[in-house]
């Protein structure tokens, strides 16, 4: 029996029991499926290789090696995030390169004008994802072995300071709750875990306690507990190899928390996963293997976003068909924009304007398919995002 058939006898057997609380009765109801997309259908490809649905238009704002706004723009764009900025806004994106990673922003005037572009970080190492804090700042994370988290500041001025006390393990992406004042973390390993620091203050990231979740190794849903990480440092033993309990999962990705709701994303099996904070349960958003109607839509499933001003989910492929995908409240996943001719790349830092009416992400390679290379694309979408 394949791992589709075995995973849709176990979610079915489980009855209507899993999916009857509050956060499937108001996000997804059920595993998303394929169907039609809000937006309609993807049109031709526009001048900058970019197929989007009707109404929507993209535009480079920065590209690898090139100058914008005085500024050289970085290797390798990873993850990002927006943040507000007086009438305007601030994007910021890490560079996922060895020795010299760090992090760039950009700065926009009300009307999307580009104002000024500016490093944030340096001198770190494969700074992957991250993610925003609610008091403004930007955790820039260290995706190699012993990796740290950085907190930086969008708005320039200020140097990256380091949150070790975060742990030390491949690093991927960062969710905060301002609820139950934790930040959950993912780790790119095959037998990663997902964890949450808790600081002793909320705001300040330089103490706390560092757990993982806990669940049965062959456990899909259903309810998990935490653990603390008695050596946050991993060495020489591994954080994700202290705790016996720890559930461990295939490749984590990104991560984005919203109304109760933490997602996050798993590379290796090709599935969205939330949690629900409040009744500390587990479910699955998305799988591909539990797809019923046709050919998945999604897979290479990587860097997570949300609109704010809808409760879709945006997720970006590491290479499938390059395309971001939305996850719609309803339970429907569809393609909502693809980029054509490179295919040797990867979509990364998917985050949206304040005002959710500009999307942005960046093509990792470009045409050129190195990493290493001047091919990094960073981009804007606008149009008509839902509202509900």
């Amino acid at each position: 029996m394949d791992r589709r058939t075995v995973l849709r006898a176990a979610v079915v057997g489980v009855g209507g029991a899993a999916f009857s609380g509050a956060l499937w009765g108001q996000a997804f109801g059920a595993v998303a499926q394929p169907g039609p997309s809000p937006y309609g259908e993807l049109g031709a490809a526009d001048a900058n290789g970019i197929r989007l649905p009707a109404g929507f238009t993209s535009r480079v704002i920065a590209r690898s090696g090139r100058q914008v706004a005085g500024h050289t723009w970085h290797l390798a764009p990873d993850g990002g995030a927006c943040f507000p900025d007086g009438a305007g806004w601030i994007y910021v994106s890490n560079s996922e390169i060895p020795l010299i990673g760090g992090a760039s922003a950009v700065r926009f005037a009300a009307d999307g004008s580009i104002v000024s572009a500016y490093r944030i970080l340096s001198g770190t190492n494969l700074n992957c994802a991250g993610g925003a804090t609610p008091w403004g700042t930007w955790l820039s994370c260290e995706e190699i072995e012993l990796g740290r988290v950085f907190e930086t500041w969008p708005g320039g001025g200020r140097s990256g300071e380091e949150r070790t006390r975060m742990g030390r393990f491949k690093h991927e992406a960062a969710a905060c709750d301002p609820v139950r004042q934790v930040v959950y973390l993912t780790e790119d390993e095959g037998d990663g875990c997902f964890y949450r620091f808790v600081p002793d203050t909320w705001g300040d990231l330089r103490t706390g306690r560092l757990q993982v979740l806990c669940a049965p190794s062959g456990q899909v849903t259903g309810p998990v507990t935490w653990q603390n990480i008695p050596d946050r440092d991993g060495f020489p033993v591994p954080t994700r190899l202290q705790v016996g309990a720890a559930k461990h999962f295939d490749g984590g990705e990104g991560c984005w928390y919203d109304r109760g709701v933490c997602y996050f994303t798993t590379k290796g099996d090709n599935r969205v996963w939330a949690y629900d904070a409040a009744a500390s349960t587990l479910d699955l958003a998305y799988d591909d293997s539990l797809v019923t109607g046709g050919t998945a839509p999604l897979t290479g499933v990587d860097n997570i976003t949300g609109a704010p001003t809808s409760r879709d989910l945006y997720v970006a492929e590491d290479g499938g068909d390059m395309q971001i995908n939305v996850i719609t409240a309803s339970g429907v996943v569809a393609p909502f924009l693809q980029i054509t001719g490179q295919s040797s790349s990867e979509i990364t830092g998917p985050a949206f304007s304040p005002d959710g009416r500009r999307l942005y992400f960046s093509s990792q390679r470009g045409t050129s398919g190195s990493s290493t290379g001047s091919g990094g694309i960073t981009y804007e979408v606008t149009g008509p995002f839902r509202t509900q």
